[in-house]
């Protein structure tokens, strides 16, 4: 499967990869920006050209009978995200139940434009203590960047402004709803 992947990520398609996927068993994975469903079909096409397990979280109904089987196959975790449960505590437990979990998320939470990140993605990794990969998906220059790990900090306004810079300039599927 890497072998056809790479096939199709490098040679027909004709994007490039920047940086390496990080050794480490645990992470929380941003990617930037989120503008389109395809952008659910490039994050499955690079985990396969990296030979890397990486997840996702869903809501709970996602993983019921019939399609529950097909999520968790592809990496998710089902997690209830109702009012009253601390999402962020739920899914940093994820980390503590798993020796190898790697989480995806967008952290513009929508494929709409949007003014400001939301911050789960952020306190996920603090309560869970593993760093950060910025994951940049880059349709202007046809490329996928991949960021150094980041240990999220007590100063959270140098930490976002770090994310910020590695994302500066992306431009999603969707041009007119980059971040």
């Amino acid at each position: 499967m890497q072998t056809l992947a790479k096939l199709i990520y490098f040679k027909i398609l004709g994007w490039k990869l920047v940086g390496s996927f990080p050794q480490l068993d645990k992470c929380v994975v941003i990617v930037v920006p989120h503008t389109s469903w395809v952008d659910f079909l490039l994050g499955l096409l690079i985990r396969r050209v990296l030979n890397e397990d990486i997840h996702f979280i869903g809501k709970k109904a996602l993983f019921k009978p019939p399609f529950g089987w097909y999520f968790r196959w592809m990496g998710g975790t089902p997690i209830d995200r109702s009012k009253n449960m601390d999402t962020v505590s739920a899914t940093a437990k994820i980390f503590d139940q798993n020796k190898k979990f790697r989480l995806a998320l967008s952290p513009e939470g929508t494929r709409k434009k949007v003014a400001k990140w939301r911050t789960g993605f952020y306190y996920i990794a603090k309560t869970a203590k593993v760093p950060i990969v910025m994951v940049a998906f880059d349709f202007g220059k046809k490329q996928i960047k991949i960021s150094k790990p980041h240990y999220p900090t007590e100063n959270k306004g140098e930490d976002f402004a770090t994310y910020k810079a590695f994302f500066k300039g992306v431009v999603g599927k969707v041009p007119e709803n980059s971040f």
